[in-house]
């Protein structure tokens, strides 16, 4: 006797459903094979417990770099600046402005002459009377000894000379009255990229109070 093709697919879905638990009953009771490489881990490691973490992160801007073995080098040069050897013909003759304080050593003179340390700050008197460049420079010398210390700084005060029958003005005072400053070591007129006979080089000692 032939089966109903309504009693056939009723078979078929129950040996399909048992078929299904069959596979889900294997899948959820199978377990890892004892050899399997992530088993043997957390078999070794064992319990893991979160460590809580109260360190606070470091959000401070690091400091720009400093030329610090170049700043070594200045005041080593600045330390050893004073002696004896001192060449006596070096003095202002005029038009190039050459001055340095009894005990700078010639190699220290020698070195200001070509531009050899480095310009930490400038002061322009262009355009001032001798009362404002005296209060110009005074300032000025002040702030850049409290700032830097030791350092070589330059002074424009130009030729003063519109004319050939015109004197400067400017450039004999800033002479004279750096001359009167126990914290200027030496001066020099600037190389001609720096201003040439319009500009000086002033080498300057830190720790010198001056009225």
């Amino acid at each position: 006797m032939t089966n109903p093709p309504s009693s056939k697919k009723a078979q078929a879905r129950a040996a399909n459903k048992n078929s299904s638990d069959s596979k889900a009953d294997y899948t959820c009771n199978s377990e890892p094979p004892a050899d399997d490489p992530m088993e043997l881990f957390r078999k070794a490691v064992g319990e893991v417990k979160p460590v809580p973490n109260d360190r606070v992160g470091d959000t401070r801007t690091p400091p720009p770099p400093r030329p610090r073995q170049f700043e070594l080098d200045e005041k080593a040069v600045m330390h050893d600046a004073m002696s004896d050897d001192r060449d006596p013909d070096e003095l202002d003759t005029g038009e190039h402005l050459n001055w340095a304080r009894e005990g700078v050593q010639k190699r220290v003179m020698r070195k200001l002459r070509n531009g050899y340390y480095s310009i930490q700050a400038e002061l322009d008197l262009h355009g001032m009377t001798v009362n404002q460049a005296r209060t110009a420079m005074q300032m000025f010398i002040a702030e850049v000894t409290a700032l830097h210390g030791s350092c070589c700084v330059r002074i424009i005060h130009g030729k003063g000379r519109k004319s050939a029958t015109d004197a400067p003005i400017l450039k004999p005072f800033t002479s004279s009255y750096l001359r009167q400053r126990r914290d200027v070591l030496a001066y020099c007129s600037a190389k001609s990229s720096h201003g040439g006979t319009g500009a000086v080089y002033v080498l300057l000692r830190a720790g010198r109070v001056v009225d």
